[in-house]
Formats: C-alpha cells, structure tokens, sequence
C-alpha cells in the first residue's frame, strides 16, 4: 500500500481551555483530563499502526508555543510536530499541507489522512481501513455524528489537482459540514468512500452514547 502522513489534529488539555461545551456539563478540570485521556489514545492507536511503515505521524498542536509544542511532543513520543495556527479548521488542514508538502515528497508519501483526538473508540482497524481504501479511491471520509467527520483522507490525485476542495465553502462548526464538504466534489469525478459514523465527544450526552 502507498504511505501515507498521518495529521493528528490535537489541542493542549489546559484547564478552561479545550473542550468548552463538555466543561459546562463536567467541569473544566474533568474536561481537560478526558482530553488528555483521549489524546493520548489517538496516539497510541496511531503508534501502533506506524509500526507497519505504511504512516508517519505528525501533530498539529493548538493552544501551546513553539517551544511547549516540542516539550509535549517529545513526551507523547512524536518525533514530527507542526503549531495549528491561526484560522478556522479548514485553514488550519490547508497549511499543514503546505508546511509538510516537502515531507512528503522527501518520504515518497502520496496520501495525507488527518484526524482529531475525540474517538475514544478509534481503534488501529479504523486507519488501516483507510490506507487500504485510499488505493481504490480519492477521498475518504469517517462521518460523524455532529453532521461533521471524524477522519479525513485525501489522495495523491487530490493533493495535486483538487487540494482546495475539501476545505472552500465549508460551514465550520455547524452539522452541514460534511455536506458541505461533499458539495465541493459534485462536479468533479473523483471517488471517495465513506468510513462507519463515529461520535466526536463535545458534551456529556455523547459519553453516555457511546458507553
């Protein structure tokens, strides 16, 4: 199978400052520890499928400076890290696709695959699903229950010819963006495949669903 970089998009688990919607129902102290907790089962998982040498794993941190980022990547034990930056989250995908653009050329990797770290279900299955279907596809997508999705991947016919499409136009925030997302490839004949729904942990009730 084609490499592929794995984009973990994570945010620093600092109190009062991630997950907002979940710390009215928890708190903010319990909040920022189910960040923590999730996040560094997104990296397990993730870890544990770049053994097979199909995947580099880069973060994405948000809510640390460059020199925090490093400390807390180094401790989660990711070699590859990049600061979020400015702008909404499809701003956000677009520059790491820039920033790692010489990477990847570098590794010979020919898909890009970016996630979050809200899954507390996200198992390796998942990822190596995706590889596996990025060789007959160009686009895959993990729906999820918020009306967004979960996971994101994208082929080498889309990095070199279509990169702006699944980040124009996008309602960010609101259940139509994976609509949105789909909208923006209506016109064109790409393939693409859609992954199981999962459920993106915001607030308590999606605890409680997924339990």
């Amino acid at each position: 199978m084609d490499k592929a970089l794995l984009i973990i998009m994570a945010k620093w688990h600092g109190y009062g400052r991630c997950k907002t919607r979940l710390s009215r129902d928890i708190g903010k102290n319990n909040s920022a520890k189910v960040q923590s907790v999730m996040t560094k089962h997104t990296i397990s998982v993730a870890k544990f499928v770049q053994e097979t040498k199909l995947i580099y794993i880069s973060l994405a941190i948000a809510g640390l400076g460059e020199g925090n980022c490093r400390r807390w990547s180094k401790e989660l034990g990711i070699e590859k890290f990049n600061l979020q930056g400015k702008g909404c989250l499809g701003e956000k995908m677009k520059r790491q696709i820039i920033i790692n653009k010489k990477f990847c050329a570098r590794h010979k990797i020919k898909n890009i695959i970016f996630i979050g770290t809200d899954l507390p279900n996200l198992c390796h299955q998942d990822l190596l699903n995706t590889l596996k279907e990025l060789q007959q596809n160009d686009l895959i997508l993990g729906p999820s229950n918020d009306g967004g999705y979960w996971l994101i991947g994208l082929s080498e016919k889309i990095m070199s010819s279509h990169v702006y499409l699944p980040f124009i136009n996008i309602r960010w925030g609101t259940e139509n963006v994976l609509q949105n997302t789909m909208d923006n490839f209506a016109s064109t004949k790409l393939n693409y495949k859609f992954l199981d729904k999962k459920i993106d942990i915001d607030r308590i009730i999606d605890i409680e669903n997924i339990m």
